[in-house]
């Protein structure tokens, strides 16, 4: 598990001030509307919510992002990720508690080439605000997996979490062992192209009480890692997570980690 645990420190690692804000492509005029439904652009304000990512990503597929938001501003309920250029552009669509409020969230995706990386938020009464970034990566989406299919099949599922106190806010960690596999992969070893297997479903609560659920695409990253910041409530942490072949794991852990 101790790759899990060097992932979580790089989404940690400070991200440089950002110099790339998004370039709206002819690709995003025609997605805003024929994939989002949406009839006019969506106002960004680094008020309500901001992204940071990579100019130029050192790995293709493993692009760490992170959405956080100022003390006070209106809560998120939802967020839907777009990543212009690759090939299924929704790459994950979140829900988030009250108790993840004001937002810092980092989780880590794949991106096929140079791309506007943007968040679409709604944050009530039918308000929408975006958030983004141009990436310079390529071949995310396709490039070889971590671990042998031997390893795969041993550890998929396994999950960590760990929590503690930084800067005066309570931040989790949850790591889960799957391939993720994005259907544009090939093994390494029959050259034969690895059919699409990742996860699809994801719920994180602490009790009852939503922290955050995900619904995703071939685009999270292989062994996800998401790290937030929560108001904890002194329940146990619980995770139930569903993949597209059908697996389902659930696991409680400790609320302090």
């Amino acid at each position: 598990m101790k790759g899990l645990f060097v992932a979580a420190m790089l989404l940690a690692s400070p991200v440089a001030a950002q110099e790339n804000p998004l370039q709206n492509s002819a690709t995003w005029q025609d997605l805003k509307e024929s994939v989002l439904g949406l009839a006019s652009d969506v106002p960004q304000d680094i008020g309500v919510l901001d992204m940071e990512a990579p100019i130029r990503a050192h790995e293709a597929a493993i692009v760490p992002i992170r959405l956080t938001q100022p003390h006070g501003a209106p809560a998120v309920e939802a967020v839907t990720l777009v990543i212009d250029e690759n090939p299924a552009p929704v790459a994950a669509e979140y829900t988030f508690g009250p108790a993840m409020m004001p937002l810092d969230f980092e989780f880590r995706v794949r991106v096929d080439s140079y791309s506007d990386v943007r968040a679409i938020a709604n944050v009530g009464n039918g308000s929408q605000v975006m958030a983004g970034r141009f990436v310079k990566a390529s071949g995310g989406c396709s490039a070889p997996a971590g671990k042998d299919m031997a390893a795969v099949r041993e550890t998929m599922g396994q999950m960590r979490w760990r929590a503690g106190q930084e800067d005066g806010r309570q931040i989790g960690t949850l790591m889960i062992r799957h391939p993720n596999f994005s259907g544009l992969q090939r093994d390494q070893l029959t050259l034969l192209t690895i059919p699409a297997h990742f996860i699809d479903r994801l719920d994180v609560r602490q009790g009852e009480d939503l922290l955050f659920a995900l619904q995703a695409g071939i685009s999270i990253s292989e062994d996800p890692v998401f790290r937030f910041a929560y108001q904890p409530n002194g329940q146990p942490i619980r995770v139930h997570v569903e993949d597209t072949d059908g697996n389902v794991w659930d696991q409680e852990f400790a609320a302090g980690g």
